[in-house]
């Protein structure tokens, strides 16, 4: 018996993994050879292509495709129908399935609503990206980022608030309380 759930209008191809607790909504296709972690929760319409990965604890909101290439850590967010490519040129005439290019979204990170994330980009651990953004570049550990292309402009908590550094090298948040540290382009949490 499993012990996930699988909406009826749901496809899943074997063989896969699907972990415990995990529900996986109307529409939506998860491909062979693709790992799915424990509790996650995958929306109306997500594709989960060939050898995905993804981590514990994640949410894949509606209308998400994870193309072969991309790994999810634990604990991600991603928002309603963000992008991910896995192809740097691509051409319908040509193939080129062995030059996809690996996308991995660290643990905590979240990626807002219709944000696009070229392929080869890494996002940092609690990083986040802002609705809309396009990700053409790697994105550092808990560094909020937003813009066409997607830039620095700020930082944020494992919680998810705004950090304020102010001239300072260290902050505090003030929801949660957990400590940080500033140097150069680079946030860690203390």
């Amino acid at each position: 018996m499993n012990n996930y759930f699988v909406h009826q209008s749901s496809y899943v191809d074997e063989p896969c993994r699907i972990g415990d607790n995990t529900k996986i909504w109307h529409f939506s296709h998860v491909m062979s050879g693709c790992s799915i972690g424990n509790d996650c929760n995958i929306g109306q319409n997500v594709v989960v292509s060939p050898e995905v990965k993804i981590g514990n604890r994640c949410k894949i909101q509606n209308n998400v495709s994870l193309y072969t290439g991309v790994i999810c850590e634990d604990d991600v967010f991603l928002g309603p129908s963000c992008v991910f490519t896995n192809v740097i040129n691509p051409r319908s005439h040509i193939n080129r399935k062995d030059e996809y290019r690996q996308t991995i979204v660290k643990t905590g990170a979240s990626i807002g609503a219709n944000a696009t994330v070229v392929c080869g980009h890494n996002i940092g651990r609690y990083a986040f990206v802002g609705a809309g953004s396009i990700v053409t570049k790697d994105i550092p550990d808990f560094a909020l980022v937003m813009g066409n292309p997607a830039r620095v402009r700020g930082w944020v908590c494992k919680c998810g608030e705004k950090l304020d550094f102010g001239e300072s090298l260290t902050a505090a948040c003030k929801k949660c309380n957990e400590k940080y540290i500033r140097t150069d382009n680079a946030v860690q949490n203390v």
